[in-house]
Order: structure tokens, then sequence, then C-alpha cells
């Protein structure tokens, strides 16, 4: 199965207020978006790497990536939305990739694990596929500032990425979904469509840099792990 992964590394990032694009800001010395593709990379099941940014910004991405080597790069420009630089993203696919994870570099310590997992359900047959963690807290809904209702935790998970979709699914799921709404995350999009979504087991250390404090822990968790080598 030819894999592609798609990387939207086109938004502002302005919860983190650093200045700079969320994808180029630096963990460790270098940028999320390069620990996001090496992290890819390292799992051995990426065959073709589009990343989507801003404008003005594709020299310097294919300077980063370059001591990647990756098999096959392509850099095209986003859209004012996420779901337009995906689109964009799968748009920028060669025609015999057959499955497309897309992986946000907000996420850039998702362990290589993941993405063979979900590789592997991609190949069992299925046509989404998303890492989840166990909701450890106790969640509320609350209306007006008062609780209505104690949720049960038990059927309930949080999402990370890689996302796993079969690119012909995805493509369409993307057409269909030209001038609605945006989605918070492109399985939501096959859900709408009634597609079936199945999940992977995901990373306790695959958090979403959003904030100043998530990139604290993130520089915690990257000195405590052991550098990943990129697959030949």
């Amino acid at each position: 199965m030819k894999i592609g992964l798609v990387v939207p590394a086109a938004g502002r990032g302005d919860r983190l207020a650093a200045g700079r694009p969320k994808a180029f800001v630096l963990l460790a010395g270098e940028p999320l978006l390069v620990h996001a593709v090496r992290g890819a990379l390292s799992s051995g099941v990426v065959d073709v790497v589009v990343v989507v940014v801003p404008a003005g910004m594709r020299d310097t991405v294919l300077e980063l990536l370059a001591p990647l080597d990756c098999p096959d790069l392509r850099v095209v420009v986003g859209g004012g939305e996420r779901q337009d630089s995906v689109r964009a993203g799968v748009h920028a696919l060669p025609s015999d990739v057959d499955g497309v994870l897309v992986h946000d570099a907000a996420r850039s310590l998702a362990p290589p694990r993941v993405f063979v997992d979900v590789v592997a359900a991609l190949e069992a047959g299925a046509v989404a596929v998303v890492p989840t963690l166990a909701v450890s807290d106790t969640i509320k809904r609350v209306v007006d500032g008062v609780v209505v209702e104690t949720v049960d935790r038990r059927e309930l998970a949080v999402v990370q990425t890689p996302q796993g979709f079969r690119h012909d699914a995805l493509h369409a799921a993307h057409e269909a979904a030209r001038g609605a709404a945006p989605a918070t995350d492109d399985a939501g999009i096959l859900e709408a469509l009634g597609h079936e979504v199945r999940v992977v087991p995901g990373a306790p250390e695959a958090i979403k840099i959003t904030l100043p404090q998530d990139l604290l822990l993130a520089e915690v968790l990257v000195g405590a792990a052991p550098t990943a080598p990129v697959a030949p």
C-alpha cells in the first residue's frame, strides 16, 4: 500500500504567541515541523510527504527538510482554513497513493508506532482510522454556568493525529465539504458522509502543542526520549 503524508503547516499559531507560524516554532532547537516529519519517516510506512505552508515559505521548508531525505517531498501553499490546506495537500498527492495520513505539525512527538498502527488498519480494510486516548477526567455538560449532566466518560475518547484515510474517500469527502462550516478534524468530514471511522491506540506523548505551557512540556518529553532514527 502506497502511503502519502499530508502535514498542514500553514496555521498562524496565535495562542502559542511565539511570533511565527506554529509549525516553525523551535522545540529542542528544531522546528515542530521537522520533528513531525522525522517521526513519520522513522515509521518506515510513508512514501510521499506533502507539506502545506504559508505563502512565501516554500523554499524555507525545502531547506529545513532536506536533511531528512524524504523519498518524495512536495511543498504547496495552504488556504485560509485548515480544511482548505488539507484539501490542497491531498490534491498534491500522486494518483497512485492508496492511503493518506493527515498529521498536524503541532503533534510533533507522535511516535512511529502510531503511524504503523494507523496504516495497518487501512491495510486491513478501514476507510478512516484515528488514534485515540481514553478520557481520564470527569466530564460535565455545562449550560449558562450550570452543570446539566455528568457525561459517561467510558464512551469518550481524545482524538490525535496521524489520522489515516483511503485516498479516494478523503478526496471525495473534502470536495463534498467545500463551502461547509470548517470541521475540527478530517475524520469528522468522513463521519458526516456516513463512513465508519475505526480507532487505534494513541500515545500520551503525542500532545498537541497549542499553548506556551504545552511547548514547555514538549521540551521535557524531548529531553526524556531517545533519538529516533530516520528510516532509509
